[in-house]
C-alpha cells in the first residue's frame, strides 16, 4: 500500500516523464514531498510564477514532441495556470497539468484556496478530472497522458484533492503503456482526393501545425515534389519544411510572405494539411474559396469545413494520409504553374522592405541566423517581433519555432524559451519586445538559477508596436495607450537578476554585441533599440482579401 502522492509519481515514471515544471503550495505539499524523494530520476524546475511554469511545459513539449507536465497548488496556483493551458489548447500542444485541491469534505464550502479548477478549465482542455477515489488515480493519470498525446493533441488537467493524495491504495505497475493507433484514410477518401488533384492545374499546399505534430515533414516534402506544388504554411506550420527548399514559399495570410499569399490566391486547389484556416490565414472568408476548391486533411473532424468549406474532406492522421497519398499515382501540376510561382518568388515585392541602413529587425534576425545552428530553438513572444521572425528567419528544422499562435499570448516567450532550452539542452534564442518582456521578465531569475544558455533579444521600440501599427493605418494615428516610454534599463535589469546585459543602439554595434551574447554560457539579455515606426509588411487589412494586400508603408 502506498499513498496517492506516491502513486502519482510512480505513474509519471511509467510515462517516461523526466522533467516537470511547477510551484509548490499547501495543497500539493504531499506531492512535492514525493518529488523530493524522486530527485534521482525526476528534474523539477521551480519557476517564479505558475503561468511561467505552464508556458515552460508548453515550450518543452513543442521543442521535444513529448508531453509537458506542470504542477500547481489549489486556488491561485491553479488559476495562474489557466492562460498557459488555454495557450496549449489553441495550439494543440500535449500538456498534463496537475493541481492540488482542498480535501473533498471541504469542497463547496469556500474553503481557503478552494476553486473549481475543473469547471474553469473545461472549455480549454481536451478533458479534465477531479480524482475522488485513490484506487482510480493511476488509471486516470495514464488516461490523461494518452489523451494529451493522441489524436489532436492538447492539454489535460488532473485535480487531486488533499485527502486523495494522502489515501493509501495498492499500486500495480502498468504492463504496457496505452498506445495510439493513428487514424488512416479510407480508400474512398483517397480516391476522391486523387480525382480532385487530377482535375487541378494549379495546386497549392497549405501546411499547418498538424504536420509537425505527426512528424510528417519528410512525407509532406515527398508529396509536394510528387505534385509539383508550392507550399505555404500557417505560422504553426512554418518549420515543417526547410526554408531553403525550392517549393517552400513561407508563411501565408495576413502578414504572410508576398509569394506565398499571392500563390494561394492564384491556385485552383488548396490542399490544407493539419491546418484550421483561421481568419489570419484567409482574410475575408466569403472571397477565399471563390474560383478554387479545397481538399482538407485533418485529424479533427470538427475543423474540417468549420471556417472554409471543404470540397473533399479527409478525416485522418496527417502522416498516415500523406504516406497513403504518396503511394498513389497522382496528377502533376502544369509546368507553367511553377514558373509563375518562381516569378512571384523573384518579384521585388517578395523582398524585405527593410533595406535601409538603420538598425532594424531584419538585420537582427539575419545576425541571429548567422550565429545559430539549424536546430537552435527560436522562441518568440507575440506582436510585431513575432511576425518579423515568421517572415524573415530561415527555419530549417522542425520544432525550432516556439511561438503562441491561436491564443496570441504576450508573456509566453520567456517561459517557453526556458522549456525549449531545458528539453533540448541546446542554446536557445528568445525574440521578444519591450511590451511582451515586461509581462514575463520575472522568469529571468529562473533562467539564471538554472544557468540556461539563453539569449534574450528585446526589440525595444518603446511602444506596443502591433496595436500602434493598426492605430497608424486605421485609426488616424490616435495612439491611445500604446506609447510606453518606460524607463526600464534592461542592461541593469539583467545584471540585477545575475545575467549579462548588453545594448545595441546603432547598426555598427550589432555584430560585436551578438558575438558576446552568443558566447555567454548562461543567460544574456540584449536591449536592441529600433524605430517605433517600423511596421510589419505585407499586410492584408482586417476582413480584406489577398488582392488588397498592402506591400509596404
Amino acid at each position: 500500500m502506498i499513498s496517492g502522492a506516491q502513486i502519482l509519481l510512480e505513474v509519471l515514471k511509467e510515462q517516461n516523464v523526466d522533467t516537470v515544471f511547477g510551484y509548490p503550495g499547501g495543497f500539493v505539499i504531499f506531492i512535492y514531498d514525493e518529488v523530493y524523494r524522486a530527485s534521482g530520476w525526476l528534474r523539477h524546475v521551480l519557476t517564479c510564477h505558475e503561468q511561467g511554469a505552464a508556458h515552460a511545459a508548453d515550450g518543452y513539449a513543442r521543442a521535444t514532441g513529448k508531453t509537458g507536465v506542470v504542477i500547481a497548488t489549489s486556488g491561485p496556483g491553479a488559476t495562474n495556470l489557466v492562460t498557459g493551458i488555454a495557450n496549449a489548447y489553441l495550439d494543440s500542444i500535449p500538456l498534463v497539468a496537475i493541481t492540488g485541491n482542498v480535501p473533498q469534505d471541504f469542497i463547496g464550502r469556500d474553503s481557503f484556496q478552494e476553486v473549481d479548477i475543473k469547471g474553469i478549465t473545461m472549455p480549454i482542455t481536451k478533458h479534465n478530472y477531479m480524482v475522488k477515489d485513490v484506487t482510480k488515480l493511476a488509471s486516470i493519470v495514464r488516461e490523461a497522458f494518452f489523451l494529451a498525446s493522441s489524436g489532436r493533441k492538447g492539454p489535460v488537467l488532473i485535480d487531486i484533492p488533499k485527502d486523495v493524495q494522502l489515501a493509501m491504495a495498492e499500486y500495480t505497475p502498468a504492463r504496457e503503456r496505452m498506445k495510439e493507433y493513428p487514424l488512416a484514410p479510407t480508400p474512398e477518401m483517397l480516391e476522391k482526393a486523387a480525382e480532385l488533384i487530377a482535375a487541378s492545374k494549379r495546386p497549392y499546399i497549405y501546411a499547418g501545425g498538424g504536420v509537425i505534430a505527426t512528424d510528417a515533414s519528410e512525407d509532406l516534402i515527398a508529396f509536394a515534389e510528387k505534385l509539383g506544388a508550392p507550399i505555404g504554411t500557417s505560422m504553426m506550420g512554418l518549420t515543417a519544411i526547410p526554408r531553403s527548399h525550392p517549393l517552400m514559399l513561407g508563411m501565408s495570410g495576413m502578414h504572410g510572405n508576398y509569394a506565398s499569399t499571392k500563390a494561394m490566391g492564384r491556385s485552383d486547389l488548396i490542399i490544407g494539411i493539419g491546418a484550421r484556416f483561421s481568419d489570419r490565414a484567409t482574410g475575408k472568408k466569403s472571397e477565399f474559396s471563390k474560383n478554387r476548391k479545397v481538399l482538407h486533411i485533418d485529424i479533427d473532424p470538427a475543423e474540417i469545413g468549420k471556417n472554409i468549406p471543404a470540397y473533399v474532406a479527409m478525416h485522418a492522421d496527417v502522416k498516415q494520409a500523406l504516406q497513403a497519398l504518396n503511394k498513389m499515382k497522382l496528377h502533376k501540376s502544369d509546368p507553367e504553374w511553377l514558373e509563375e510561382v518562381n516569378e512571384l518568388k523573384s518579384s521585388p515585392d517578395n523582398k524585405t522592405a527593410m533595406d535601409h541602413g538603420a538598425l532594424n529587425p531584419y538585420m537582427v534576425l539575419q545576425g541571429v541566423a548567422s550565429r545559430a545552428s539549424a536546430d537552435t530553438p527560436i522562441a518568440t513572444d507575440v506582436g510585431q517581433h513575432q511576425m518579423w521572425t515568421a517572415q524573415y528567419y530561415p527555419f530549417q528544422t522542425p520544432r525550432t519555432l516556439i511561438s503562441s499562435g491561436g491564443l496570441g499570448t504576450m508573456g509566453f516567450g520567456m517561459g517557453a524559451a526556458m522549456g525549449a532550452c531545458i528539453g533540448t539542452g541546446k542554446k536557445t534564442v528568445l525574440i521578444t519586445s519591450d511590451g511582451s518582456f515586461h509581462m514575463n521578465m520575472n522568469e529571468l531569475a529562473t533562467a539564471v538559477t538554472n544557468r540556461l544558455p539563453l539569449v534574450v533579444l528585446v526589440l525595444n521600440n518603446a511602444v506596443l508596436g502591433m496595436v500602434r501599427q493598426w492605430q497608424t493605418m486605421f485609426f488616424e494615428k490616435r495612439y491611445s495607450q500604446t506609447t510606453l516610454d518606460r524607463k526600464t534599463d534592461y542592461v541593469k535589469l539583467a545584471e540585477a537578476f545575475g545575467a549579462r546585459g548588453f545594448r545595441v543602439s546603432d547598426a555598427g554595434q550589432l555584430d560585436s554585441v551578438l558575438d558576446q551574447a552568443f558566447a555567454e554560457e548562461g543567460p544574456a539579455v540584449v536591449d536592441i533599440v529600433i524605430d517605433r515606426d517600423e511596421m510589419v509588411f505585407p499586410m492584408i487589412p482586417p476582413n480584406g482579401t489577398i488582392n488588397q494586400m498592402v506591400i509596404r508603408g
